[in-house]
């Protein structure tokens, strides 16, 4: 399961929407194909496919294929992959501790976004 910030509050993407999800739920120790989609509610498998290639690609995790039928599949964060568990840590501390302000500003934005009415003139009144 996830640890520290919720999904919804990080403003952190390293490198796409998954990827930070998928630190977290690695975090923890190695996982298979399917355990990792457990807690990744929402993610297809062709998505997640692909994120786990772009991360291995990336250094971010490695893939072990073990004996058996059918082989098993293991995915582990690296070093590399380990050593952004601090900055995202981080990060989720800033976004808790400023959520407030982050959601203000959020609805500012989208009351700005509103159409302003039209001119007298240009509805012919």
């Amino acid at each position: 399961m996830f640890t520290g910030c919720s999904h919804h509050t990080s403003p952190l993407r390293i490198g796409g929407k998954w990827t930070a999800r998928i630190i977290r739920c690695l975090e923890a120790g190695p996982r298979r194909f399917s355990e990792l989609e457990v807690p990744l509610r929402g993610i297809t498998p062709k998505v997640l496919t692909e994120t786990l290639r772009s991360m291995e690609r990336d250094g971010l995790v490695t893939r072990t294929v073990g004996g058996g039928i059918p082989p098993r599949v293991d995915y582990e964060l690296s070093a590399l992959g380990r050593s952004l568990l601090t900055p995202m840590a981080a990060c989720c501390a800033w976004a808790a501790a400023h959520l407030p302000e982050l959601e203000d500003a959020r609805e500012a934005y989208e009351g700005n976004l509103a159409p302003a009415p039209l001119p007298e003139a240009a509805t012919g009144r």
